[in-house]
């Protein structure tokens, strides 16, 4: 099945979704004047490792670069050099900058910009990780073994220079050419190791197509944007590594609550080894999303409402391990049970030595049976929160999706939890009291985190939704080859996913679950972000599935008549 095609483009406003949502592209200005005027509260004291040949690693033309990273081999293994942008030396505790970044909680993507979370004076200049410019950082340093497992690891505060501005693209085709950037040379290996190993933890990488909405640069005057498949590289799922690494090692600096892992000292446990003696279960039961999906669930943006009472109700003073990870309850029995049933129907054979991972890491990707176990994974991946420890059941305070404890680090540009997480790890690191106003406000931030997950799934889900409807709408009649990715209940229609234009949508009737079929378009309202198609296609008594003045044609819009 060919799952990158384009279709033609249409003119979408997407000003009214950021209305609806209550999202302002402004920001206070204060808060600008203050990111304006900011300095490095910490330069007197950083580590200078400016001579580490660091690059980044971002979509094509992104400014809010958080990470850089140097992966070399050592006789023993591998070296990590994982440098993140040092957001809290730039925002004063309790100013203007730290409380609005408090209310938006993350950065939100449009397909015409975003509405940041801070601003872009800071998050596009000052404190992101540009090549050729001294900036301050955490710097994440990682010793690994021959099986790119954790030894050693610890963050200081330091100065660094970014060396390169990579993108995944360019990356891959380096790869493929045998030409990588000196500081990247060991990722791929690096990379298929930590894939294996997550795989031994039972994390699942769910590799649903992944839609997207981009401006179509051919046309010119009004606004025209296109839906599209992201095409995804061995090297993104390489680059992911690293920050999944990073955040585990994170999470057990947290919940350690000392300073082991400082340099020259060996870690008490790495997160593998630390998993394990924390009772995580059959793989197959505790697996979860290395990557995320195009599928439609919210699982990832719900908080487990016990784990969110628990983080809410902690208090940061009292507690011996100060943290804030980000959590995933394991999967339930009957999502489990339903996917074997699902598999049996498909005719894939799930021996029951495999996790959920293992088996649909050996699916072809682009086959019907594939699309539609991987989209019944994503009910495995429900729950995920931000948690404080506070004396909860070691299982409680692990990432069902990852296999592992685990917590957001890397990308404090655009996400507040990881500014206050990462501060937590520089203090444990560093032998220091962690500061009161990460006190103060992680419970509050635990809070807008969990809020602002939910709502930035509903504006992303938002813009392709409207997006889609868009496109469609003078395409009603036309007819669809689909694959059925979830037949329908008494309770809900079918699912189904059309790769061209890229496309997942209700459809009426019953259509086989896994299988191909040829549908039509019955619904595209802009005005209430609605697609619906009907199955099947062929008319009924003159009618059937196609609209009023309209008719059939495979790829064609209705007659005008």
């Amino acid at each position: 099945m060919e799952l990158h095609q384009r279709i033609v483009s249409a003119p979408v406003d997407f000003g009214a979704v950021r209305t609806e949502f209550g999202l302002a592209s402004g920001y206070p200005p204060e808060a600008v004047s203050e990111a304006r005027g900011a300095v490095d509260a910490f330069a007197g004291g950083r580590v200078d490792r400016r001579e580490i040949p660091l690059v980044t690693i971002d979509p094509v033309g992104a400014m809010d670069l958080d990470q850089a990273l140097c992966l070399t081999r050592t006789p023993d293994g591998f070296l990590l050099y994982y440098a993140i942008a040092d957001v809290a030396a730039f925002v004063v505790p309790g100013g203007p900058l730290a409380q609005a970044s408090l209310v938006r909680g993350q950065t939100f993507y449009f397909p015409d910009g975003t509405v940041p979370l801070h601003p872009t004076v800071l998050s596009e200049d000052r404190a992101s990780l540009l090549p050729d410019v001294d900036r301050p950082a955490a710097l994440w340093t990682i010793e690994c073994d021959e099986n790119a497992e954790p030894l050693r690891y610890s963050v200081t505060r330091a100065l660094v220079r970014s060396r390169a501005r990579l993108d995944y693209a360019a990356v891959q085709a380096d790869a493929d050419a045998g030409r990588l950037h000196p500081a990247i040379t060991a990722l791929p290996d690096f990379g298929r190791l930590r894939i294996a190993a997550g795989l031994r933890r039972g994390a699942i990488n769910l590799r649903l197509p992944a839609q997207s909405v981009v401006r179509d640069d051919e046309q010119t005057g009004i606004d025209h944007w296109q839906l599209v498949l992201e095409p995804r590289t061995a090297a993104d799922d390489w680059n992911e590594q690293v920050s999944l690494l990073t955040g585990m090692c994170a999470a057990r600096i947290m919940l350690d609550g000392n300073n082991s892992t400082a340099p020259g000292k060996p870690a008490r446990t790495s997160p593998e080894a630390a998993t394990k003696s924390a009772g995580s279960g059959d793989a197959s039961a505790n697996g979860g999303a290395q990557a995320g999906s195009a599928a439609r669930t919210d699982g990832g943006a719900h908080a487990n409402s016990e784990a969110a009472s628990n983080a809410a109700a902690a208090t940061p003073e009292a507690n011996d391990h100060l943290g804030l990870l980000r959590t995933m309850p394991p999967p339930a029995s009957a999502a489990i049970e339903s996917m074997h049933r699902t598999a049996a129907a498909v005719g894939v054979r799930w021996p029951k030595t495999e996790s959920a991972g293992q088996l649909l890491a050996g699916l072809d990707a682009n086959t019907p049976a594939a699309l539609v176990l991987m989209s019944e994974a994503t009910s495995l991946l429900r729950g995920a929160s931000y948690t404080i420890p506070n004396g909860q059941s070691p299982d409680t305070l692990q990432h069902s999706a990852i296999g592992a404890a685990y917590a957001h680090v890397t990308a404090p540009l655009r996400r507040l939890a990881d500014r206050y997480a990462t501060e937590i790890c520089l203090s444990h690191c560093a032998g220091t009291e962690v500061p009161q106003w990460v006190h103060e406000g992680l419970a509050p931030v635990a809070d807008v985190m969990r809020r602002t997950d939910a709502l930035a799934n509903k504006v992303e889900r938002a813009c392709l939704d409207l997006t889609e409807a868009t496109v469609l709408a003078p395409r009603l009649g036309t007819d669809f080859d689909a694959v059925v990715l979830r037949e329908a209940t008494p309770t809900r229609p079918a699912e189904i996913f059309i790769p061209t234009p890229p496309v997942l949508a209700k459809c009426t009737g019953t259509p086989p679950e896994g299988t191909p079929v040829t549908v039509r378009l019955t619904t595209s309202d802009p005005t209430t972000r609605t697609v619906t198609f009907a199955y099947p296609a062929i008319d009924a008594n003159g009618d059937g599935a196609m609209p009023p003045n309209s008719s059939p044609g495979r790829g064609k819009p209705p007659s005008a008549s």
